[in-house]
């Protein structure tokens, strides 16, 4: 019911900048947050941002300062602007949304396919 694909992603060299988008599509009633993981070879999938639909946004510290999350609500789209790229950013991210299909449904979890993001000189 719901789908979420995500781009942005490819190879860039420390210190540059990539965005990424991610839009929600199929039957959503309500979009209740959506956030951004990456999870690098090896290591356990971890939290990079997140923007609840009241517009709190919290960041993993590694990112805060560099990264910015935003969301075009009227799309069911997040973004993840990344400024100042690392190699230690090099990760596969995806994308995930916390939402409702009906007014009385339960809450449920999507995933996108995620987008490789590659930093290196």
């Amino acid at each position: 019911q719901v789908q979420l694909v995500e781009s942005g992603g490819g190879l860039v060299q420390p210190g540059g900048s990539l965005r990424l988008s991610c839009a929600a599509s199929g039957s959503i009633f309500s979009t209740n947050a959506m956030a951004w993981y990456r999870q690098a070879p090896g290591k356990q999938r971890e939290l990079v941002a997140a923007i609840t639909s009241g517009g709190s946004t919290n960041y993993a510290d590694s990112v805060k300062g560099r990264f910015t999350i935003s969301t075009d609500n009227a799309k069911n789209t997040v973004y993840l602007q990344m400024n100042s790229l690392k190699p230690e950013d090099t990760a596969v991210y995806y994308c995930n949304a916390n939402v409702k299909v009906r007014r009385y449904s339960a809450t449920y979890l999507y995933w996108g396919q995620g987008t490789q993001v590659t930093v290196s000189s």
